[in-house]
């Protein structure tokens, strides 16, 4: 990857790797990353996504620096990148049906805690620090932090987060749940590497409804009859793959399945 792009985007072996090179988002990191995101969504050979800031940080959200310009220049614009990029950074996110880790390296703040938990596997590094930074400058969340959060933590400790601002620990977010491991700070990008390798060997069909089935039951707005019932269309079409005859087979024959995400 160069080091000259905010953002990045490479495929290999089925793994798409999208690279956050810029801790601070202005307006020219956004569309970097959103187009980065995209390219991940719409790979069709891509079988799992790996999401990775620098070393310094994940994402701090934001560029005040920016941001105040905009807000003394063009008050009437100065929000407006919540619509324009924000909202769709979080949707391209949502749109990529393989399984997507994220690689937490530093802090990771405001809008980075949003994008952060819009993943579905988070590898943290000891040192890294996570904070809805929000209100302390005056906002409320954006990037669909409230969201994440509620669904993560429930809503009494959402909201504890979101009104104290407090920041939290790596070993603290893995208490939550806000982080699925921590790991030595010289080894969460190779650890989140091998996390996403794994998964994008793994059977991918199986990933993505289980990924469908998981948002489903999240959303809190599906009654058990209906859920019961995609999880059977669901369970119908995996039984048809050819990772499933195979895994099958090679379970009888005591042998390790190999899966080919068809």
């Amino acid at each position: 990857m160069s080091e000259h792009r905010a953002a990045e985007f490479e495929e290999a072996d089925g793994l798409a790797t999208v690279r956050l090179n810029s801790p601070a988002l202005t307006v020219a990191v956004k569309e970097e990353l959103l187009a980065a995101l995209r390219a991940a969504a719409d790979s069709r050979t891509a079988r799992a996504v790996l999401l990775l800031g620098s070393e310094r940080a994940f994402c701090v959200g934001q560029d005040l620096a920016e941001h105040a310009r905009v807000l003394k220049e063009e008050p009437g614009k100065a929000l407006t990148t919540v619509r324009e990029h924000y909202n769709r950074i979080v949707l391209a996110l949502e749109e990529i049906r393989v399984p997507v880790v994220v690689g937490i390296g530093g802090a990771c703040v405001g809008a980075g805690m949003g994008f952060a938990l819009a993943g579905d596997v988070r590898i943290s590094a000891r040192r890294a620090k996570f904070g809805t930074a929000f209100t302390g400058i005056g906002l409320a969340s954006d990037s669909g932090l409230a969201y994440r959060l509620v669904r993560s933590l429930g809503q009494a400790r959402a909201m504890e987060l979101m009104l104290l601002g407090d920041v939290v620990g790596a070993d603290h977010a893995l208490e939550l749940g806000l982080v699925t491991e921590v790991v030595d700070d010289d080894a969460w990008e190779k650890r989140a590497r091998e996390v996403a390798a794994r998964l994008a060997s793994g059977p991918t069909r199986a990933f993505e409804a289980a990924k469908r089935e998981v948002r489903a039951a999240a959303s809190g707005t599906r009654e058990l009859p209906s859920l019961l019932e995609e999880e059977a269309e669901l369970q119908n079409r995996l039984g048809a793959t050819a990772d499933h005859v195979g895994a099958v087979n090679s379970f009888l024959n005591k042998e390790a399945p190999t899966f080919t995400g068809r």
